[in-house]
């Protein structure tokens, strides 16, 4: 593993050692993303980069116990294990990954040609209302800070830039999220969450 390392040229090490900082930080790196200059989907430098140096990198991440796994039906290259400790989400951020979900599976079930799903935080808050998780309608700030961490996880791409969020903005949901939950699990998530909500507002 050294000695792959040390055969590479300097601009590729430093490639190296930029991509395992970019997997510690967001744990997929996907082959696609929304760029919003031109408006379409783009090849992604960093997944090439990953994926040319995917065999070093898997022997790196396992000397602390971490797979790095590679899923080409989808286009994503992702790190997993019990040694990562992820960032706490808030409840809203929460709620967005359960409904991402169900909207992607079902927007994917439609036989869509494509692997990305598009929705807006309308249509989210929409159907967080009728599972009744919603008891009142979040803050902007709460929006944009929720939005953003799914951002920097590589779960969603906003089509707007942040500082111009609104409830019709236009959001990518990434395959990814496929990787986070698995359906019943989703299910049993907003069992328990609606519950939750019952529970508030009988106290």
């Amino acid at each position: 593993m050294i000695e792959y390392f040390e055969q590479l040229s300097d601009q590729e090490k430093d490639q190296v050692r930029q991509t395992v900082d970019l997997l510690y930080r967001q744990t997929f790196v996907l082959e696609r993303k929304y760029d919003k200059k031109s408006g379409r989907m783009v090849l992604n430098r960093e997944y090439s980069i990953c994926e040319s140096h995917l065999e070093f990198l898997k022997a790196y991440f396992s000397i602390a116990g971490i797979r790095v796994e590679e899923n080409i039906q989808t286009g994503i290259i992702y790190i997993q294990g019990n040694q990562l400790i992820g960032d706490k989400l808030s409840r809203l951020a929460t709620l967005y990954i359960l409904i991402l979900k169900l909207i992607y599976e079902e927007q994917m079930a439609e036989a869509s040609s494509s692997v990305h799903v598009f929705t807006t935080i309308a249509q989210m808050h929409g159907r967080l209302g009728n599972f009744q998780l919603l008891s009142k309608q979040p803050s902007v700030t709460e929006v944009k800070r929720a939005i953003a961490v799914l951002k920097r996880f590589q779960i969603v791409e906003p089509f707007d830039v942040m500082e111009e969020l609104s409830l019709e903005s236009r959001i990518v949901i990434y395959p990814s999220i496929h990787m986070v939950l698995m359906g019943d699990d989703v299910r049993a998530l907003i069992r328990m969450f609606g519950e939750e909500e019952t529970e508030d507002d009988t106290e």
